[in-house]
């Protein structure tokens, strides 16, 4: 007998957009004096420091527990620290079991949305969207509904209030933003959280990248509500401040409650995150706060630079820049997603259409463009936009 036919839910959803503009390279040829610029990706390209290489590496070589099973909701000492840590950043009061450590944070996106919604039920989502959140919710059958952005890619909260209806489950924000760089201000972050309150919602923010924030100080008071657990979910990743991406580690701040169902969620997909991962994340939130301050300005550098830049490129336009991102607007006559693959056999840079990013047939993805600039030095980026200059129209 035939197999199955493929689970439609999965088959509606797009092929993971990274792995499907990387095709592209196939039989282009780089010269050696013009070599690829590789712009799609945020992803750090070097290792951890040296002391939290060593620290895995010993961690493999003399601690047994370390290849073993561990909690499923991670590390004790891990989420202790992460509890500490965040309850003085935030100025709010955070226990250890209000903290669950993940594959990385797109698992703990997945998980905590597998304790909201189901099929039928909507989120809202603002675009441009992380493309790996809407991915989800295509196979959970669950609506992802746009939440259009305005002026610097912020979205509206009274925009989003017109969006509910009785099967809206959460509101999910991104800050410092994928994919378009936006830092969302305090106030608007309070805003959608009074929002979601109101309406019986879970407010979910994304802060992979707060690390990179370029604001001094807590990015939002939330934590400070001493009864913050009962609408938001915070969702964090070791991967960009301390170089991990390949050990893949991530965390839910939220209610024990909540954690509870998502002890379920990940028993069945994981039974338990990354032993070595884990113990790389804590030694690495206990000796390296200066170390990251250094990345941090790093790349407020080459967010300056790439502004520069662009502010003297004839016919771009920058809408949002920041932490890892920037969102632009091309000048050229084709859709994104021609004008992307022209870029790598005209220019030699690889980076994603805004049409990934956008549901179909929008002016925002068309002409949109996404640029993750964080692996790329002043040099480079001074030579992606003399590149750029060089495309016609």
């Amino acid at each position: 007998m035939p197999l199955s036919p493929l689970n439609p839910a999965l088959a509606a959803t797009f092929a993971p957009p990274v792995m499907e503009a990387r095709r592209w390279l196939e039989g282009v040829s780089f010269p050696p004096e013009r070599p690829l610029l590789n712009v799609s990706q945020a992803a750090p390209v070097d290792p951890p420091p040296e002391g939290l290489r060593r620290a895995i590496a010993e961690a493999a070589l003399d601690n047994p527990a370390a290849h073993l099973y561990g909690p499923v909701l991670g590390m004790a000492e891990l989420r202790a620290e992460i509890a500490a840590q965040w309850s003085v950043a935030y100025g709010g009061m955070i226990s250890e079991s209000q903290v669950a450590i993940t594959q990385g944070c797109n698992q703990a996106f997945c998980a905590v949305m597998a304790t909201l919604a189901g099929p039928g039920d909507e989120v809202l989502l603002p675009t441009p969207w992380y493309f790996n959140h809407k991915m989800w919710c295509d196979m959970a059958s669950v609506r992802a509904v746009p939440l259009p952005t305005g002026a610097g890619l912020l979205p509206d909260p009274e925009e989003a209030a017109a969006l509910i209806t009785p099967r809206t489950k959460a509101i999910v924000l991104i800050s410092p933003n994928n994919p378009g760089g936006a830092e969302y201000p305090a106030a608007l972050v309070r805003a959608f959280h009074d929002l979601a309150r109101a309406r019986g919602l879970a407010l979910i923010v994304d802060e992979t990248y707060r690390d990179f924030d370029s604001r001094t100080g807590a990015p939002h008071d939330l934590f400070a509500d001493p009864d913050w657990d009962e609408a938001f979910i915070h969702l964090y990743s070791f991967s960009k401040a301390y170089r991990l991406t390949g050990h893949r580690v991530g965390a839910i701040v939220a209610s024990p409650a909540r954690l509870a169902e998502v002890e379920k969620f990940l028993d069945t997909v994981a039974i338990c995150p990354n032993q070595l991962g884990q113990i790389g994340a804590l030694w690495g939130m206990r000796n390296l706060a200066q170390w990251v301050a250094g990345e941090r300005a790093e790349l407020l550098a080459r967010r300056a630079a790439l502004t520069e830049g662009f502010a003297a490129l004839e016919g771009w336009h920058l809408h949002g820049c920041g932490a890892y991102f920037a969102w632009v607007d091309h000048p050229g006559r084709d859709a994104s997603p021609d004008f992307a693959r022209r870029l790598v056999r005209e220019a030699g840079v690889l980076l994603l259409p805004g049409t990934m990013f956008m549901p179909e047939g929008t002016v925002q993805g068309d002409r949109g463009l996404r640029i993750a600039f964080a692996n790329v030095d002043a040099n480079g980026i001074a030579e992606l936009i003399r590149r750029l200059a060089t495309v016609t129209p």
